[in-house]
């Protein structure tokens, strides 16, 4: 569990919480416990979301389990710029769908004495870092990675398998269209589907064990 951090106040800098993982991993739920306790500290909070997430709703950051916040809506990274003057805390939810000058907001937020909570999604559904999040996660002084459990086995999953046929980067979904896969299991997934559309089966393209001698 991350505990916030006490503030140096002979500092004039602020720092960057990064939480990060695949869907259903609970991510925006810790941005928004993060946040909330900062509201009960005192703090002035502020929180963006990018245009393109509309789930839920308009206006509000909403994790799986409906826990929700409200927030600002912005439809560039350099509008958080100009919103967050006069505040303490910033909250970003889904930052891989912003634009790479996120990363330059970041920074120049926590220059000027602000902390800075981003959540998003460390890769894309096949398995790719995710737009801004790698640089993000490389300045971050803190980098909170959480994970959602399995749908077929069970363990820790770190991967967002996409169900529908959809190449398309940015798709929104919930469960109908993603699952949470650990590694084996979403490379089983891939492979399965690469297979499917050449006509072979899994077993012909999975690589061979060796044998016990």
């Amino acid at each position: 569990m991350f505990s916030e951090k006490v503030v140096d106040k002979s500092s004039s800098y602020g720092w960057i919480e990064v939480i990060t993982g695949s869907m259903f991993s609970g991510k925006t739920e810790e941005l928004i416990r993060r946040l909330n306790r900062a509201i009960i500290a005192k703090k002035k909070v502020k929180i963006f979301k990018p245009e393109v997430d509309s789930r839920y709703d308009k206006n509000k950051v909403v994790s799986h389990d409906s826990n929700e916040i409200n927030s600002t809506v912005v439809s560039s990274s350099f509008e958080i710029v100009k919103l967050s003057k006069g505040f303490n805390v910033v909250g970003i939810d889904e930052a891989q769908f912003f634009d790479e000058e996120i990363v330059h907001v970041c920074n120049e937020l926590a220059n000027s004495g602000i902390r800075v909570v981003v959540a998003g999604l460390d890769m894309d559904f096949k398995g790719n870092p995710f737009g801004p999040m790698p640089k993000l996660m490389a300045v971050a002084e803190y980098v909170t990675k959480v994970h959602a459990i399995c749908s077929k086995t069970g363990r820790l999953a770190n991967y967002s398998f996409r169900k529908k046929n959809n190449d398309s980067l940015v798709m929104l979904g919930e469960s109908e269209e993603y699952e949470p896969l650990s590694r084996e299991s979403f490379f089983k997934a891939i492979i399965s589907d690469n297979a499917r559309k050449i006509n072979v089966t899994v077993e012909e393209v999975l690589p061979k064990k060796p044998l016990n001698r």
